[in-house]
């Protein structure tokens, strides 16, 4: 299968050209050096049994979080009906093991996954490519070569597996969501439209394993090499526990898109977008994150929070909480066991104003409209 998702990528229409005219002064044998590496780089394996037993060993991590599936009809639906690119927001590297199992525990093999490169250094690279099916993304290349075959080698292995992507790119250092990137999205569309579909979905947490690390990332507009983020995901996770909720939306067939219009790829980003919005489970850390003011009084948060919930309410937004007192009640005593707020007689105090405003910003999208830009 490696060697038939090799040759079908350099007969692509895109590739054929690009190996006979060369690029840059580069030479067709070049050419197809360097797209050959490329492809070598790209290709990986998924051994669905030693994926499933992943979660023995990782299993004093996957106890602290509570996983919580919505609509777990409409994915098994979509696969059903053909091949699926799931489409999801990035909030954790929790992500790559929460979701997954989302699918397992709902009847559905598990997709291969669009993954930064940074994630295939040592044992974890040989953990990516040879037994969870990751693919390794240059998210940042600019070189026409990686591109068009890493176009052409998604919409090849999407005649055969479902895949996973993350719209954002990385994870949201910030907390909000981000503006979605659209170079896996155009390998979608460039691939057998016929039987394939999107299904939007969204991941969120109660409390984020890194969220210390992203906000003091986000402010440092400086991110931290893989390795030394993991040893101090190691210390954040003493005394962690989360519940992750994952939400499936409706299936988008991508024969509604013609893969040469920029017009259509652009709404279909968009819509993308949305929808995850929508799906995103709004949950009470987020609520009093948005909410809390210095010296607020536990009455007037609960007050405050009645009405963003209710404004909430109107557009539709997927909350965890019926009222203000509950998204109190909640948020509140999870930020305090997290050492974001201090709670005193009845006035809130805010300990760590970074690692608040990030998840006042996971909820941004709901309160405030900006225009997003697509790239």
């Amino acid at each position: 299968m490696r060697d038939d998702i090799s040759q079908a990528v350099l007969a692509r229409e895109e590739v054929a050209k690009y190996l006979r005219g060369g690029y840059g002064g580069e030479s067709g044998a070049q050419a197809r050096e360097r797209i050959n590496g490329y492809l070598e780089e790209l290709h990986t394996t998924q051994r669905y049994g030693m994926y499933r037993a992943l979660q023995h060993p990782l299993y004093p991590i996957l106890r602290k979080v509570d996983r919580i599936y919505e609509h777990g009809d409409r994915a098994r639906a979509a696969t059903a009906a053909g091949h699926v690119v799931w489409v999801s927001n990035h909030k954790s590297h929790l992500d790559y093991l929460v979701e997954p199992l989302a699918l397992d525990d709902s009847g559905i093999r598990p997709p291969l996954i669009a993954a930064g490169i940074n994630l295939f250094g040592g044992a974890m690279g040989l953990l990516h490519r040879h037994v969870t099916g990751a693919i390794p993304i240059r998210r940042n290349s600019k070189d026409p070569a990686y591109l068009m075959t890493l176009r052409g080698y998604v919409a090849e292995v999407l005649k055969r597996h479902d895949v996973l992507y993350y719209a954002e790119g990385g994870r949201s250092y910030s907390g909000e969501l981000k503006a979605p990137k659209t170079g896996l999205l155009q390998a979608a569309l460039a691939a057998d439209r016929g039987s394939l579909s999107i299904v939007p979905m969204a991941v969120s947490y109660d409390i984020v394993l890194e969220d210390g690390i992203l906000a003091a990332q986000a402010s440092k507009k400086r991110a931290k090499p893989f390795t030394k983020e993991l040893a101090e995901m190691v210390r954040y996770a003493v005394g962690f526990r989360t519940r992750a909720f994952v939400t499936f939306g409706a299936a988008i067939p991508l024969s509604e898109y013609d893969p040469d219009a920029r017009r259509d790829l652009v709404a279909l980003a968009h819509r993308i977008q949305q929808e995850i919005g929508l799906l995103y489970k709004v949950l009470p850390t987020a609520l009093v994150a948005a909410t809390v003011r210095p010296q607020m009084t536990r009455a007037e948060l609960t007050s405050r929070l009645d009405d963003l919930v209710g404004a909430l309410k109107t557009q539709h937004a997927n909350l965890a909480v019926k009222n203000g007192r509950e998204a109190a009640d909640q948020g509140v005593e999870a930020l305090t066991e997290r050492g974001v707020l201090v709670s005193a007689r009845q006035h809130l105090r805010i300990r760590d104003r970074i690692v608040l405003r990030y998840y006042a910003r996971t909820i941004e999208h709901l309160v405030a409209s900006p225009r997003r830009a697509v790239h």
